[in-house]
């Protein structure tokens, strides 16, 4: 039996690194499903498109190929055949991402890939509307969240790391937009599943984290 577990929430979670650590610990596939729509959007920035333009955004969707690779042991994100894994990180993309992810037919372009690699694989899908709407039925849904303060703190002490030029209050008034525009969009808002179990990662470490995780999903598999 195939077993598929959505883990959502908001910006800056730390969705990706603790849903990458639990399916390597617990030997599935990763699907950061956000770096789809991030894809998407750095394509839009690259043609010098309106990310908030829906009819150029569908257009721009008949050109590009988006595909999701798995090269050891780890996701990679293609974009017209370009890897394009960690331009997609960038605060521009982030944005962009959210822009784009409004439009349902970006949604729809995006839908069928996801539901595929989860019919075919034993994984754990990140994202805003996994347990919604992607894998509904899925078997664990966990949504994970922190207060916008830490997330603004942890997206900043990343990019920092990183090398980049970012000032912590524009980090935070992004994340809070981001927020507010993935929970009232139309299409598929960033709302908690109702059979979800919500995780709370403010006094948590990463390791805290992961664990508490991993400690859901294994009690929820019983």
């Amino acid at each position: 039996m195939i077993i598929n577990i959505a883990i959502d929430g908001p910006a800056g979670a730390g969705k990706s690194t603790v849903a990458k650590a639990a399916a390597k610990e617990l030997g599935y596939i990763y699907v950061d499903t956000g770096a789809l729509y991030r894809a998407v959007g750095v394509n839009a920035l690259r043609e010098g498109l309106n990310t908030k333009d829906a009819q150029a955004i569908t257009g721009s969707l008949e050109k590009i190929t988006v595909e999701l690779k798995f090269e050891n042991g780890s996701q990679q994100v293609y974009l017209n055949g370009s890897n394009v894994s960690e331009e997609i990180r960038t605060p521009a993309a982030s944005m962009a991402a959210s822009d784009v992810s409004a439009i349902p037919a970006v949604r729809s372009f995006l839908f069928d890939l996801q539901r595929d690699i989860a019919k075919h694989n034993n994984c754990i899908m990140d994202g805003r509307d996994i347990g919604t709407v992607v894998l509904p039925d899925a078997r664990v849904k966990i949504f994970l969240t922190a207060s916008p303060e830490v997330r603004a703190k942890r997206r900043y002490d990343e990019l920092i790391a990183k090398g980049a030029d970012v000032d912590f209050k524009k980090v935070l008034e992004e994340l809070i937009e981001r927020d507010y525009n993935d929970s009232h969009r139309e299409i598929a808002p960033l709302k908690p599943a109702q059979d979800s179990v919500t995780v709370n990662t403010d006094d948590l470490s990463l390791e805290q984290s992961i664990n508490m995780v991993v400690s859901v999903i294994k009690e929820k598999l019983q």
